[in-house]
């Protein structure tokens, strides 16, 4: 199991210039998932109570268009009206590779439901619209908010550059929910720590 150590903090990291957001450069230790078939028991129970593991997905083994709700509940993780694409419109660029997920059939909404609480959570977005990422407790309480302020489509003259890094950190994230209304957006890069 690889491990990555983090500050712990109540306050959610906000970077107001994406020139000091974390990028995947700076994240040296970190598990890429698939659709690993082993027991997310095993991955929680390697990790020591003073240095949380970090995982990150990666959606490449996906079919465009298809369904993602359980593929990943094996690292602890599942997605509720959650589409994989390989975006044919140049606005939503994929930040690497080629596949990234979106909210469907219902556009705007994209959930997510971990198995065991994380502390940390982070993704790279594209968005049509001010985007919103909530996380909630076991009980669907809320945590923490942070939001992308505004749209950041690619070849736009938004302020904001595409695949802009979202995250949030709280203690004992059950639930996350990314909502930009009337709007879409793609992410890439998932990544959680416990």
């Amino acid at each position: 199991m690889v491990k990555e150590a983090i500050l712990k903090s109540d306050k959610i990291p906000k970077f107001n210039n994406s020139e000091f957001a974390v990028d995947s450069s700076q994240i040296h230790h970190q598990t890429l998932a698939t659709e690993w078939q082993g027991s997310v028991k095993e991955v929680y129970e390697t990790a020591s109570a003073n240095t949380p593991s970090c995982i990150a997905l990666n959606f490449e083994d996906l079919k465009c268009f298809e369904t993602v709700e359980r593929q990943y509940e094996s690292w602890g993780v599942i997605f509720t009206n959650c589409i994989a694409i390989q975006p044919s419109n140049p606005a939503f660029p994929a930040h690497s590779g080629s596949t990234v997920l979106m909210g469907s059939p219902k556009s705007g909404s994209l959930e997510v439901s971990f198995l065991q609480p994380v502390n940390w959570v982070s993704a790279f977005v594209t968005s049509s619209q001010r985007l919103i990422l909530t996380a909630y407790d076991r009980d669907r309480q809320m945590l923490a908010q942070t939001v992308l302020p505004a749209a950041n489509l690619a070849n736009s003259d938004s302020s904001i550059a595409p695949n802009a890094l979202l995250s949030i950190a709280a203690n004992n994230i059950y639930h996350l929910t990314f909502s930009a209304f009337d709007g879409q957006f793609t992410l890439d890069n998932f990544r959680f720590c416990v």
